[in-house]
């Protein structure tokens, strides 16, 4: 796992403050797509088509495919992260209802035919991925571990969760138990995959509880 390397990219890439309408169109239809299709599996003339304007006219915004998949996973992973701060900042709220806020898209993603996370689609093809592109989905990866441990640890901490393992080690069970819940789901159709992998989880997390048959 990339530790410290920067999340760097080109100087042409355009900053969230900067951006054009019309280049938060190209990056909300591009992230549509590397969900349900791949990064590899489409290219800026899907999106010209799709959007009815030049090939040209993405490049003048994203000037290579590696500009355009950065900036997606850029705007993704500190969107997802602005969230999560806002859940874990109310130190009132019950650590199984900041965990359930946590799950919500996973939720939401597995009620669609074929969208996953975008950083769980990335790493199905992680090897093809610019280096940049890599970056970001290793620290959008070990971010949210992070903060699962946290908001476990604190469960703990509270009486309101029973670990069989350390926070950290929990963490990257219940994160790797979401994103395969979805990938097994997009390829089975079975809309009871995530629903019974989160009914597990909460089981194994709070005492006393039994996961429904």
């Amino acid at each position: 796992m990339v530790k410290s390397a920067p999340l760097s990219g080109s100087k042409s890439r355009a900053s969230p403050k900067s951006r054009s309408k019309t280049a938060d169109q190209i990056l909300d239809l591009a992230e549509m797509l590397i969900q349900t299709r791949g990064y590899t599996a489409f290219s800026y003339q899907d999106i010209a088509d799709a959007m009815g304007i030049r090939k040209a006219s993405i490049h003048y915004h994203f000037p290579s495919k590696t500009d355009l998949g950065v900036s997606v996973i850029e705007r993704y992973s500190k969107r997802f992260g602005a969230a999560l701060d806002d859940i874990a900042a109310d130190d009132s709220t019950p650590s199984m209802i900041m965990l359930d806020h946590y799950i919500e898209p996973y939720i939401r993603f597995s009620k669609t035919p074929d969208q996953v996370c975008l950083s769980g689609a990335l790493a199905g093809e992680i090897l093809a991925l610019p280096e940049d592109m890599r970056r970001w989905v290793d620290r959008f990866f070990e971010w949210h571990q992070t903060w699962l441990a946290r908001i476990l640890k604190r469960g703990v901490e509270r009486g309101e969760f029973v670990l069989t393992a350390p926070p950290e080690k929990m963490a990257r069970f219940l994160f790797g138990a979401l994103q395969g819940a979805l990938l097994v789901k997009r390829t089975t159709g079975d809309t009871a995959q995530m629903r019974d992998v989160i009914a597990v989880m909460k089981a194994q997390l709070q005492p006393g509880s039994q996961a429904p048959a």
